[in-house]
């Protein structure tokens, strides 16, 4: 058996973008113990979380989910809606968008990458125009679908997703719509039916504050009728039998009972505190966290303040410094994980979560481990971080206390 000596005292803080600390309510929920998923009591568990998770992709359509990663949803969306040799269009804007990519191009597909040159096309949103402009230009309409990254996590943008939908129609084109709000779900806003999407792409571990292992597919009509004529070899993904089954609660195959205990739970906390006051304060975690990275006299990853992420701040670090080296500083003296650069970024910038159960002092004590670990590893800082972000906090708006009857 593996040994680990390293116990320092106190939590670990776990400051990725995803996976996000799993709460104390959710871990409880999961410890329940496990019963006959062919029975009347997990019937009634499988209708409440499907019912419960279309209020969180704002939908009245099927959310099919899987016992699975991110990643499985992924390959979900493109085999239940495509055929061999089909033409995508997918737009550049960070790890995971090529990442996607070159699964499309594994499944058979043409995947056809769309985005700025270089650096550029990581630190700014999907730009619309762009889609709308090549989708004119395919006359024969030989693209069947969009595919975009809704909040791209390696990279700290959140892209305006209605306006790819607009684009769509403004070019006349009958492509699918296909997102990945991997880690954008119960942190930023997403609108599934509002803003036409047919195809939702998620998972668990990010905010909704699960373990990983749950994925999803939000679906729209039109995806459905996509999925009768696709044929992309699938199986355990088929949308048919598993939206069929889940009418009365059950799934076609073995559903993972536990961590569908702790959905029931994490659905329950983020409705209870109400869809629009959980914006609202990743809002205003991730604002406070850049005032702390401008006072740093560091750059912001995201170059477009207005697809700034809520999810996530990216830091550039300064010419000379490897920000991987700063992170395992931050790491070995503070016992804090934050993410590293991905791709392109590879050294070049870490990443600071503030999602799901997150709140103020869980991000002031975040700032304050980075800021002692950028001192350590030698950066000259402008200014404290950690006074703007409280400065930040504490003159900015809250909601209205609770009432108690």
């Amino acid at each position: 058996m593996l040994k680990l000596d390293f116990h320092p005292a106190g939590r670990h803080f776990l400051q990725i973008p995803g996976p996000s600390p799993v709460p104390d309510r959710i871990l409880r929920a999961m410890s329940y113990p496990t019963i006959d998923h062919r029975g009347p009591e997990f019937g009634a568990l499988g209708l409440q979380v499907l019912a419960g998770i279309k209020k969180i992709f704002k939908t009245e359509q099927p959310v099919v989910i899987y016992p699975a990663s991110g990643t499985g949803a992924w390959e979900a969306a493109l085999t239940n809606t495509l055929s061999p040799g089909d033409t995508v269009l997918m737009y550049e804007t960070g790890h995971f968008a090529t990442l996607w990519k070159k699964m499309a191009e594994a499944l058979g597909l043409k995947p056809e990458f769309l985005g700025l040159p270089g650096i550029e096309g990581w630190r700014r949103g999907v730009q619309a125009d762009l889609i709308e402009e090549r989708l004119r230009k395919d006359g024969g309409h030989q693209i069947k679908a969009v595919c975009v990254v809704h909040n791209e996590t390696s990279t700290g943008v959140t892209s305006d997703i209605a306006s790819v939908r607009r684009a769509i129609d403004a070019a006349g084109h009958p492509a699918l719509l296909l997102v990945d709000t991997i880690s954008g779900l119960a942190s930023a806003d997403y609108r599934h039916d509002e803003w036409g999407v047919d195809v939702t792409v998620s998972g668990s571990q990010k905010g909704l504050m699960l373990p990983p292992g749950i994925s999803f597919n939000a679906v729209s009509k039109k995806a459905i009728d996509a999925s009768k004529s696709a044929r992309l070899p699938k199986a355990f993904w088929g949308w048919a039998k598993i939206i069929e089954m889940n009418a009365t609660g059950y799934w076609p195959y073995t559903p993972n009972t536990n961590l569908l205990y702790g959905l029931a739970e994490a659905l329950d906390m983020i409705l209870g505190e109400g869809l629009d006051n959980t914006f609202a304060r990743h809002e205003r975690l991730a604002l406070a966290c850049r005032k702390a990275v401008t006072a740093w006299g560091l750059e912001i990853q995201c170059a477009d303040p207005s697809v700034y992420s809520p999810v996530l701040t990216g830091v550039m670090t300064p010419e000379g410094f490897d920000a991987d080296a700063i992170r395992k500083t931050i790491y070995e003296n503070f016992d804090m994980s934050l993410g590293t650069g991905l791709g392109k970024m590879k050294g070049k910038m870490f990443r600071i979560g503030h999602l799901g159960e997150a709140n103020d002092l869980t991000l002031m004590a975040t700032l304050a481990g980075c800021e002692m670990g950028l001192k350590l590893a030698g950066v000259k800082l402008a200014g404290s971080g950690v006074q703007a972000a409280m400065e930040a906090l504490t003159t900015q708006k809250k909601k209205p206390d609770l009432k108690v009857a």
